[in-house]
């Protein structure tokens, strides 16, 4: 009768909530490094000759690996191995996946024989980038695996009470990731006199990251022995099975989450690798420094909103809804950009602008990702999420090389930019119009498919438009 009536780990307020923290903060020091040469793409062109479509494929080497099937193999880890195993795996994969990609823009790597040798075949990219590229590709397998897996743990440790809000929460404290590192990754680069300044900040963090999930697998090996799971890393009582997945592939309503967001996120992710070089280029040619301070308040708007988001999922639900909402503000926000801000270079303008992406980014994953435990039974959970961010990684793999290309192309005659190249300039003032045109259309697709998403819910009751708590 005592086993009966003992409450688990998770019933504790003040455990579940630092059990958020530990796995949190590994996110937060990913999300940094995530986007910590974001800011420094003019920069980076200026110490290692990195064009924007080199800078595009660097972005897009964070994905490659996941696209071509690595997580999938991470979905099937986490239901096989659990979440503490997962999680210790992927943290330690971004940090040794960070370390090689500090190496490569560092002076120790410059003039090396690595680098001749890297120098010596497909010369129209430089030996840093490569080698940049690939431990961004560790990184990102890392990255990627410690996303779905700190997703299913939130799922576990918050079943039945605030996961939304708990989710929300969780992408906050990433979003202020991003927040911080656009606020001090150009201040670092200019105190330290190089690119590689702010990355091997960022390394250590990893590090540190790496460390708070350790104590976070503490808190749930004891969750585990109270529920009753055995010690061998699985985190359902059923055994999962590899068969099991075409019960998720099969799923109509899996695939239009899946394409959502894969659409969505298109039009995030690789916008921020260009987002401060966007605005320099379109507030007449105004410092990286700057830039970077008015792109930062993209994620702090995201950050603000999203607990209270959450929490309104949790208690009046809207989910579908809320998709719709959010593509509706990230069309509207890439239209400004391409055609508002060129022509007005207000800087009133593309704050409010940016607080407002920042609104739909917080729309969009704080009803997307508490949805799909109620579409997808838990024993493969794991495995739909990797799966689901297995499809949007094929978007931010390629769409970062596609507005590389892009944008390089499309001002291959631009006077201007002919102009600041033939000087030497810093500074390259690209029209970016067509790439945010780009942005803004992958907005209007995922925009259709929420709609379709909340048809399909009203038809068939999955529980899209119900609050996550029940009283």
């Amino acid at each position: 009768m005592t086993e009966i009536i003992q409450k688990k780990l998770n019933d504790s307020a003040a455990a579940r909530w630092t059990a958020l923290i530990l796995v949190a903060s590994m996110m937060f020091f990913g999300y940094m490094f995530v986007d910590v040469m974001s800011p420094l793409q003019s920069l980076i062109e200026k110490e290692r000759g990195w064009s924007p479509d080199v800078f595009g494929t660097y972005a897009a080497g964070e994905y490659i690996l996941n696209v071509f099937g690595f997580l999938i193999v991470a979905g099937i880890i986490l239901d096989k191995m659990g979440i503490r195993f997962t999680g210790e795996l992927s943290a330690s994969m971004m940090f040794i996946g960070a370390c090689i990609k500090f190496y490569a823009i560092s002076d120790a790597f410059a003039g090396s024989a690595l680098a001749n040798w890297l120098d010596s075949w497909w010369v129209s990219m430089p030996a840093s980038a490569k080698l940049a590229s690939f431990g961004f590709m560790i990184f990102g397998c890392g990255c990627e695996m410690a996303g779905t897996t700190v997703s299913k743990a939130i799922a576990k440790w918050f079943k039945g009470k605030e996961m939304a809000l708990a989710m929300g929460l969780e992408m906050a404290i990433a979003r202020v990731g991003v927040f911080a590192i656009f606020s001090i990754s150009p201040i670092l680069a200019e105190k330290m006199g190089s690119v590689s300044g702010p990355v091997g900040f960022c390394t250590a963090l990893l590090f540190i990251g790496l460390i708070t999930f350790t104590a976070f697998c503490v808190m749930d090996r004891k969750f585990d022995r109270q529920l009753g799971v055995n010690g061998n890393g699985g985190d359902s009582e059923e055994e999962f099975k590899a068969s099991d997945l075409k019960n998720i592939l099969t799923s109509r309503i899996f695939w239009v989450v899946a394409l959502l967001c894969v659409l969505y996120y298109s039009a995030i992710f690789p916008f921020q690798r260009y987002g401060a070089n966007m605005l320099q280029c379109n507030l007449d040619g105004i410092s990286p420094s700057d830039a970077s301070n008015i792109f930062r308040w993209f994620p702090i708007g995201a950050a603000v909103i999203t607990p209270f988001l959450g929490s309104f999922l949790d208690h009046k639900g809207k989910g579908a809804t809320m998709l719709m909402w959010g593509a509706v503000l990230l069309i509207a926000c890439h239209l400004i950009f391409a055609f508002v801000l060129p022509a007005t270079h207000s800087y009133l303008i593309a704050y409010s602008t940016i607080v407002l992406l920042g609104i739909s980014f917080a729309l969009v994953p704080a009803a997307l990702w508490p949805s799909v435990p109620k579409i997808i039974d838990e024993k493969v959970l794991g495995s739909a999420y990797c799966l689901i961010f297995w499809v949007q990684n094929f978007g931010l793999c390629f769409v970062p090389m596609l507005i590389g290309s892009v944008l390089a192309s499309s001002n291959a005659d631009n006077p201007a930019v002919i102009a600041a190249k033939a000087a030497g300039d810093e500074f390259i003032p690209y029209n970016y119009t067509v790439p945010l045109v780009i942005f803004a259309c992958f907005g209007i697709a995922a925009l259709l498919l929420a709609a379709y998403l909340k048809i399909i819910d009203k038809k068939h009751n999955y529980g899209l438009e119900l609050p996550n708590i029940k009283e």
